[in-house]
């Protein structure tokens, strides 16, 4: 039975959920139920089919001769299962039966391994005195006999006799927290019993453990495996390659975005309608658990309709499944499960798309394997040579943080089942599930959200304008106000004032740009640039943005601000937290800060970006999370905290001696203006006796000094997108999605670039590549402007051979923003090519090789 169709165990969830919540918080063991392992679990053997002599090739659990099976068993899941000397003994099921074994299991590189007790060992090898030990149940290498876990014959006869014919005891974690939790009529179900120990295990808590290490270790966690995932995605442990019938041109279109874990991106097919076909190529002896689709209602005709599902060897494939997708689905869709036997290729296709359309669209592929069972974490992952970034967890055994990290997916597998019901939709926003806020960085983790988020931004979706709106810009006065901002105090020559005013209604009956429309909608406005050549193809609109985050945070500290509504921070040029800006607790424009708000909506929902140097402490305000002094006022003022840390703990000697009658109740703003903490506070004293007291009031006003600023912004974010999103992203990711990745790999630059007339392996693509390799991160963001119109990725870029043909050493490159296109000279050498790309990215004003008669 689904959950939303019975309140009794949704809100058991929800009741246990906050219970587990609150344990997080306060670092305390979570709820016992949460960590339930059964003590005994029952196996039988299962063959490899695929396998064409499984008695040579040996068994997961042990070896394999004609007619009999052994399985080896282990001191600990930490030896290697093919060192015969590591092995303490085998033993030999008999044939027919189950095989006994604990709940407690461990996963490692080796694959998934059991424990098995004494009494259970010694049913296998009666008259012996053994020991408990490990049996490997389950190989993440190819091929190979496995465990498979069933209900043992005699369990089900005990229940039959006990309970009665229907009932079976709860003998999985979820049913017993379900069972645990939620109300009942009558008697409530029987519970298998639990294995104390291993629940124990799972409840530990290190001594010095703290809520801000179950965020690090979620963040290693989700780094880690996303890293891992990158080439194949999660489908990499079942399938040696993918070939599909053909992919579009456009870089973001190929088929590594089938399996990126990115619904943002896809693979489209260009064709026929019915001749679209992806075909899998399956590693030896996996067997699929299910095969599943990431489609999205938003692509129109591009949405695959209805799929067919073939399987078999070479081309004697057979039908295997025939699926209709619902038009209105943003999400995953199951096209093939439960197959028992091992198909070499598997191939999909897609037989019509939704209203006719001719190309399709898929935006994710993900496979369950009977080899990959749905652990999903690797106990050698957490061995301390890989938390170098992660200090709080070094030091913390690698199978406390494995066992941690087991507890908290099984959370975020409760938190899944209810998350629809806990984020209302868009026209419901506003009793959204608060106690989420206290644990969002866990969200990271969770598989329910993403189709959430895209149904909520879909769903407040509002058609996309009549007209594009026509702005004239003149960056001519804009850069001379930038120079010498004090010529220009009302800034109406700023490139953010003249769009601003350029964007106002000239008549009652034209309304005003809600920022809603949909993420295809890439040109929120059209720019003609005042003396400059430009037909602006999105090009000159992206260049627009550019300039005004320029305007509100810019990138040198040296020049002055050219605009009032964000100041420096006092660490401005501070190693670990430089460049940073927070809102200017002097400016009461607020109308423009909620402007400010608007486009970082509209940058969160589309595919441009507003790059705005704020510190957390800014975007935890936007987002509803928590701030605390110790954690995000450093990137603030890092002087500051230190300081009143270090008043904090003197004695009263030492702050007479340090402050005397010199210390009076004020502090200064961000912005430099000095505020009073209590009435007529320039004119009182700090005395020792207060002083803690004079700590608290420095730390609330600072904290809040901008909080007026961040209001306005959050009420323009909130009008362009639900609260329910904002629920669930963390601060990191809306940051991400608003100002773009700030770190540019040519990594990253190679996977985004194509060429035309030109081949990957000519001497200019090579001397290309070698420049990049050589820029600074910052120079790649300004080779990244030249070229797109974006300085941070994602951005696709082609490159085509100079439009002259030039050979001289003087010609420098020339770009298109509106095309996202370079035209690359033949340099005699990478430094010849690294200097000219570095000049133009700094100097050049790049749109259609623009006459600018005021640049020189």
């Amino acid at each position: 039975m689904a959950l939303g169709d019975n309140p009794h165990l949704l809100l058991g969830r929800i009741r246990f959920l906050n219970r587990c919540i609150e344990s997080f918080r306060k670092s305390e063991p979570v709820p016992e139920s949460l960590c339930y392992v059964p003590k005994e679990v029952c196996y039988k053997i299962c063959k490899d089919s695929s396998s064409s002599s499984s008695a040579s090739a040996g068994a997961s659990a042990g070896g394999s001769t004609v007619g009999k099976t052994l399985l080896s068993v282990f001191e600990s899941p930490h030896q290697v299962p093919h060192n015969k000397k590591s092995c303490k003994y085998s033993v030999e099921p008999k044939k027919g039966t189950c095989i006994r074994t604990t709940g407690e299991e461990y996963c490692n590189s080796q694959g998934l391994w059991v424990k098995m007790n004494k009494e259970q060992l010694e049913e296998l090898r009666p008259g012996q005195e053994l020991e408990e030990g490990w049996i490997l149940v389950c190989k993440h290498t190819e091929g190979g006999d496995r465990l498979v876990p069933v209900e043992s014959p005699e369990t089900m006869s005990r229940q039959q006799q006990l309970f009665g014919y229907d009932h079976k005891a709860c003998c999985r974690w979820e049913q017993v927290v379900d069972m645990e939790n939620a109300l009942y009529i009558g008697s409530k179900p029987k519970m298998a019993e639990r294995d104390s120990v291993a629940v124990q295990k799972l409840r530990y808590v290190p001594p010095t453990w703290t809520y801000e290490c179950d965020e690090d270790l979620v963040h290693y966690f989700y780094d880690h495996i996303g890293k891992e995932d990158e080439n194949l995605g999660s489908v990499k442990q079942c399938v040696t390659s993918i070939d599909v019938s053909s992919s579009s041109e456009d870089p973001t279109g190929g088929v590594n975005c089938l399996t990126d874990g990115d619904t943002e991106t896809y693979w489209e097919s260009d064709g026929m309608q019915g001749q679209h076909w992806i075909r899998l190529h399956m590693k030896r002896g996996t067997v699929v658990n299910k095969l599943i689709l990431t489609v999205d209602s938003t692509d129109d005709n591009y949405m695959p309709k209805r799929v067919t599902v073939y399987g078999g060897e070479g081309d004697n494939l057979k039908k295997l499944s025939d699926v209709t997708i619902d038009d209105n689905l943003i999400g995953e869709v199951c096209v093939l499960e439960d197959m028992t036997s091992h198909l070499p290729v598997i191939e999909v296709r897609i037989e019509e798309c939704r209203d006719e359309g001719i190309d399709v669209r898929i935006r994710g592929l993900k496979i369950k394997s009977s080899c990959e069972r749905d652990l999903g974490l690797n106990a050698d992952v957490f061995h301390s040579s890989n938390l170098v970034r992660y200090p709080r967890l070094q030091g913390t055994p690698p199978d406390v943080l494995y066992r941690r990290a087991l507890v908290i997916q099984r959370f975020i597998s409760l938190l899944d089942s209810v998350l629809p019901h806990l984020v209302p939709a868009w026209d419901y926003s506003l009793g959204t599930f608060n106690q989420l806020k206290s644990i969002k960085q866990f969200l990271l983790l969770s598989k329910r959200r993403s189709a959430l988020i895209i149904q909520c931004l879909k769903d407040s979706e509002t058609s996309k304008p009549n007209f594009m709106p026509r702005l004239y810009i003149n960056r001519r006065l804009a850069m001379e106000h930038r120079d010498n901002p004090s010529l220009d105090p009302s800034c109406k020559n700023a490139v953010f004032s003249q769009v601003y005013e350029g964007l106002k209604p000239s008549d009652k009956h034209e309304k005003t740009l809600d920022y809603r429309w949909p993420a295809r909608y890439d040109q929120w406005w059209e720019c003609k640039f005042i003396a400059e050549g430009i037909i602006d193809q999105g090009g000159g609109f992206r260049d627009s943005l550019a300039d005004m985050s320029e305007e509100l945070c810019p990138s040198s500290a040296e020049c002055p601000m050219p605009l009032p509504f964000f100041t420096r921070t006092s660490n401005e040029g501070d190693f670990e937290a430089r460049d940073y800006y927070v809102p200017n607790p002097s400016c009461r424009d607020f109308h423009k800060y909620e402007w400010i708000g608007q486009l970082m909506g509209a940058a969160l929902r589309g595919k441009d970006f507003l790059v705005l140097a704020l510190p957390g402490l800014v975007w935890k305000q936007l987002t509803g999370e928590a701030v605390s002094w110790s954690k995000d006022f450093p990137a603030v003022d890092s002087v500051l905290v230190n300081l009143l840390e270090a008043m904090e703990n003197m004695d009263k000697e030492t702050f007479e001696f340090r402050f005397g009658e010199e210390l009076f109740y004020t502090t200064p703003l961000t912005d430099g203006q000095m505020m009073d903490l209590i009435p007529g506070g320039s004119n009182v004293p700090v005395r020792y006796e207060d002083h803690k007291e004079f700590i608290r009031l420095v730390q609330k006003v600072r904290l809040e000094e901008s909080k007026q600023q961040i209001a306005a912004m959050q009420a323009g974010l909130l009008k362009v997108v639900p609260q329910a999103v904002l629920d669930l992203l963390t601060w990191q990711e809306v940051e991400k999605k608003v100002c773009g990745d700030p770190e540019i790999t040519v990594e990253a630059l190679k996977r985004l670039t194509r060429y035309e007339d030109l081949e990957q392996s000519d001497v200019r693509v090579q001397y290309l590549w070698e420049a990049l390799t050589n820029f600074t991160n910052e120079d790649r963001s300004r080779f990244l402007r030249f070229v797109t119109g974006r300085s941070r990725l994602p951005a696709p870029i082609y490159v085509f051979p100079d439009k002259q043909g030039s050979d001289t050493t003087d010609a420098l490159p020339q770009s298109s923003t509106c095309s996202s296109t370079l035209y690359l000279p033949n340099y005699p050498s990478a430094k010849v090519c690294e200097e000219k790309l570095r000049y133009a990215a700094y100097n050049c004003v790049a749109i259609d090789t623009d006459m600018s008669p005021w640049e020189e």
